[in-house]
């Protein structure tokens, strides 16, 4: 018995076999497929995925034996591994210097026929073969040889594929930590800012209260009230930014809550130079959802339809449906609305659609789509069916518990 050789980039190809993450791991559907695929198209017993490790052969797939590994010694696979763009073809393992005396070729599983085609990346490297084996001697057609090669592609595609999803799996777990990361500091910076903001306030109260005569009719007046109305948005800003910071940074509680009960009281609390209808279709309906992602959501919507309005009467539809796997809601009023042009920024942060209002932090939508999203639901506008004008939202929120 011959055991192959070394090939010259073996540190390069493990190290390369390494990064795929594949040795070890449970049988897959795919690869199953593939295999016995490979077995139906040369007619053969046995057909293997195998890798070629530093000590072993191991095999992703293996379909018609039970071993999952043998010594690399003794593996057939080891030496196609040496020609990486040929297929490697033994028709009687019998009669071959290299396999006659091998173990797997004298007992079982008794490889007297073996046909290998390399499974190589991209970047070159050989990890292994997509083979197939019988127990007497045989040949290939030339059909049968470019299918296997073909067959073997497929392998190297699923390797690749598995490898970008693993890639991919470790960004979102990094760019989940450096969001948690972020959204603390943010939540930490803006709570700190609000102490000094307040005393700011505070003294400025002091100096319109203890120098009124003084200022009345001059331009410091209008420069300490502007400087109290910037005071009013920051303080705003701040507010809404922790609010955002909540939605990644708070555990979700879920709970039965009564909609219609919920909505009411948004209205009742928030404060209406105008007066307000509300249409609804929410009854007495009691849902299962985060208590708290829930106001805030109808929160910031409500309140939105008061600041942008331009009517005397804010007349506000919420439509409700319990489907299947989500609760679905539709929310209209009767502002100005918002042109299709901004419909994909509108939920952005800091993205502010109407400049004439000072208090608008370009926050609030964005904090409604972070909440519908952490709950398992989507959100979007759409234009109001009846061509009145105003806001239509669309958006729902998962039945499922979201684990977070």
């Amino acid at each position: 018995m011959k055991s192959a050789e070394i090939p010259e980039n073996e540190e390069e190809r493990l190290k390369a076999l390494d990064n795929y993450n594949i040795l070890d791991t449970l049988p897959e559907e795919d690869y199953d497929a593939l295999s016995k695929i490979a077995s139906g198209i040369c007619n053969t017993p046995i057909a293997l995925i195998s890798l070629i490790d530093e000590k072993r052969q191991w095999f992703k797939s293996h379909y018609g034996v039970d071993a999952t590994e043998t010594p690399r010694e003794l593996a057939f696979c080891a030496h196609s591994i040496l020609n990486p763009d040929e297929l490697f073809i033994v028709k009687d393992a019998t009669k071959d210097e290299r396999f006659f005396d091998n173990p797997l070729t004298t007992e079982q599983p008794k490889v007297i026929f073996y046909a290998g085609a390399p499974l190589v990346t991209p970047d070159g490297n050989a990890l292994g073969t997509l083979c197939v084996i019988d127990n007497e001697p045989s040949d290939l057609n030339d059909t049968q040889k470019e299918s296997l090669k073909l067959l073997a592609n497929q392998v190297v595609s699923l390797l690749e594929l598995r490898k970008r999803n693993n890639e991919l799996s470790k960004a979102n777990v990094e760019t989940e930590k450096l969001n948690i990361r972020l959204n603390n500091f943010a939540y930490r910076l803006t709570h700190d800012l609000k102490s000094p903001i307040s005393g700011i306030n505070f003294l400025l109260d002091v100096l319109k209260e203890d120098f009124q005569d003084l200022f009345k009719e001059t331009e410091a007046e209008k420069h300490i009230d502007l400087i109290a109305n910037r005071i009013v948005y920051m303080s705003t800003l701040i507010d809404d930014i922790l609010e955002y910071t909540k939605v990644n940074t708070e555990n979700i509680v879920y709970e039965d809550i009564n909609a219609k009960e919920l909505i009411d009281s948004i209205i009742k609390n928030i404060d209406f130079e105008q007066k307000i209808f509300l249409n609804s279709d929410v009854l007495d309906t009691n849902i299962h959802i985060s208590k708290i992602g829930f106001l805030q959501v109808f929160q910031n919507l409500i309140s939105n339809s008061r600041k942008y309005t331009n009517k005397d009467k804010v007349n506000i539809e919420i439509d409700f449906k319990d489907e299947p796997q989500h609760y679905h809601f539709v929310y209209k009023d009767n502002g100005p609305g918002i042109e299709e042009q901004y419909w994909d920024k509108v939920f952005n942060m800091f993205e502010t659609i109407d400049n004439s209002n000072n208090d608008n932090t370009g926050i609030g939508l964005a904090t409604v789509k972070a909440i519908i999203t952490r709950l398992g639901g989507e959100i979007n506008l759409q234009n109001r069916e009846d061509g009145k004008s105003g806001v239509c939202f669309s958006f729902s929120f998962s039945k499922k518990e979201i684990l977070a």
